[in-house]
């Protein structure tokens, strides 16, 4: 079985430009998630998939495998996807290039040590929120699951509503999912689904369509860099942690 590793990496952040080559402690952001994704001994590879020659510049200075990628995708997604037509592997882990403090013991959650049965395999780390102003904060969205851990919605909302019980805890979605090269083919075949665009979250375009993404729960918490002032935080506790 053949896992690739896959890092997408755009310059065009509107909040953050050039946010995957930003500063950190003296080495772009993308090299820091690189290096962990490097650690894992599962990954037959890992590449930075980008549209932007400056991302790629610095992929060169630094050793780190990338492809170019068409300029026009709209989420993540659709750039893996365009790896998957010309990198062949069973799996593809992405892994955002804007979480510099992602633990490498943490995909070994989410691997599978056989290649799974359903042919459309999509899966999500997940992370328990311990602070109520995480939970009404809009950039954590939000997702419920069945018994089996099947995905059933994923909001920026708070969900569930506490209407009749608080005895549950809210879990977000993270930037570390797996998806089959035939879910991939799916996801860019496939119109964007209602409440895809409503959340802004493209795992719905899978669950509104009939097929499962599993949720696992991971204890690895990260920092989602989006601001400067996340920057700022990464770097904190990097140093924090001897880097």
């Amino acid at each position: 079985m053949k896992i690739l590793g896959v890092i997408p990496a755009r310059y065009a952040s509107s909040r953050m430009p050039g946010k995957p080559i930003a500063d950190l402690l003296g080495k772009p952001m993308i090299w820091w998630v690189y290096r962990e994704a490097k650690k894992c001994p599962d990954l037959s590879g890992v590449v930075i998939a980008t549209d932007d020659d400056r991302i790629a510049a610095v992929c060169e200075r630094y050793g780190m495998d990338y492809v170019m990628t068409s300029p026009d995708h709209d989420t993540p997604t659709g750039r893996i996807w365009e790896v998957s037509t010309r990198l062949d592997a069973d799996l593809y882990l992405q892994i955002m290039g804007d979480e510099p403090l992602i633990n490498a013991e943490a995909f070994a959650l989410i691997l599978p040590r056989a290649l799974p049965q359903d042919p459309y395999y999509v899966a999500v780390l997940t992370n328990r929120m311990e602070h109520p102003a995480d939970v009404i904060d809009f950039s954590n969205q939000k997702v419920v699951t069945n018994a089996a851990r099947e995905i059933l919605m994923i909001s920026r909302s708070p969900i569930p509503y506490p209407k009749g019980t608080l005895d549950f805890e809210y879990e977000k979605v993270t930037g570390i999912q797996l998806y089959s090269k035939k879910a991939l083919a799916f996801y860019h075949d496939t119109p964007k689904s209602l409440l895809e665009k409503a959340e802004e979250n493209d795992m719905m375009r899978f669950v509104e369509n009939g097929h499962k993404v599993h949720a696992i729960l991971s204890p690895y918490k990260t920092v989602s860099v989006d601001t400067p002032k996340d920057l700022t935080l990464a770097g904190e506790i990097l140093r924090e942690r001897g880097e």
